[in-house]
């Protein structure tokens, strides 16, 4: 916390120093995606990345920060390299940012949430650490990973935390059969991008807040009508992606059904458990592909991305 700001104390920094624009960027934590209209964080943070504390220092206002509320407690740090370099962060996370350079935004979605929705932001900030980072700016992605047949493969796979679903990249998105990007998807999620950051400027509500609209069978604004109408095409487009052709033509059964302790705005329980079974049959069908290939032969020193079921 000590690294963190007010967004007023980051504009006087960078007012007084310019140069501080190199080290002060927005904090995205995943609280903040779920409940602001626009999808930004409240926070801003210090970042020193990986470099050494010489060149931290010739940020004097940033480091006299990290100085006085960040080296005390790291002092107390029973990990060496936390308290030895006390101005980077515990965890650099250098994969992450590494993967997203070139890149103007992302998909991201709290790690943490009744929602288990993702939401397209821009790059150029810290990501907090519960937050699942996707690194592409494909909007295609962003409508896979909206649709029903992701949602209910993440709600199988996923833990909980009490009645959360809690989602790890490793269990989820590691074994789920992705379907071709299609030019359909793509525009469905541009669309989806769109409407819904019209939606909650114009109602200044959050991702969580919007969304309890969508789910709520007694709303029927214009506005969520035409959002829960949206979802429908993705979760059809993802379908025909597949090559699921047969499940949209016998309806999907689209309406509000049970997800765990919520009610979801989502397709039929016959649905879900026919899109299951088949993406089961994909992650078999392709883990035994590459073991066909060799790719997870131990003589090639590549290991199979595996969980207690198997899964590739």
């Amino acid at each position: 916390m000590g690294f963190t700001m007010e967004g007023a104390r980051a504009k006087t920094l960078i007012e007084q120093d310019e140069r501080n624009r190199e080290v002060v960027f927005p904090f995205l934590n995943g609280q903040d995606l779920n409940s602001r209209p626009d999808l930004s964080g409240r926070r801003w943070v210090i970042n020193f990345f990986n470099w050494d504390e010489a060149r931290a220092k010739s940020y004097p206002a940033c480091y006299e920060q990290v100085v006085n509320l960040v080296k005390p407690e790291r002092d107390k740090n029973n990990r060496k390299a936390r308290r030895e370099r006390w101005w980077q962060y515990g965890e650099l996370a250098l994969g992450l940012y590494q993967s997203i350079v070139g890149l103007q935004r992302v998909v991201v979605q709290a790690q943490t949430s009744s929602l288990a929705m993702p939401a397209m932001v821009s790059t150029g900030q810290v990501f907090s650490h519960a937050l699942v980072v996707f690194a592409t700016e494909d909007l295609a992605m962003l409508a896979v990973l909206s649709s029903a047949p992701h949602y209910w493969w993440a709600a199988s796979r996923a833990s909980s935390m009490k009645a959360d679903l809690r989602y790890t990249p490793s269990d989820v998105f590691e074994t789920f059969a992705l379907p071709e990007l299609t030019s359909e998807m793509r525009a469905h999620g541009e669309r989806l991008d769109t409407y819904r950051r019209d939606v909650m400027l114009s109602r200044q509500s959050g991702l969580t807040a919007t969304y309890n609209l969508v789910f709520d069978p007694a709303c029927q604004d214009e506005d969520i009508v035409e959002l829960r109408r949206i979802h429908r095409d993705i979760d059809e487009a993802v379908c025909r992606a597949y090559g699921w052709h047969d499940l949209v033509e016998h309806d999907l059964d689209h309406g509000f059904h049970k997800a765990g302790a919520y009610t979801r705005y989502t397709i039929g329980p016959a649905a879900q458990r026919e899109i299951l079974d088949r993406l089961l049959e994909l992650n078999h069908q392709r883990y035994a592909g590459e073991v066909a290939k060799g790719l997870h032969d131990k003589k090639t020193g590549r290991k199979a991305k595996t969980n207690a079921q198997g899964l590739w």
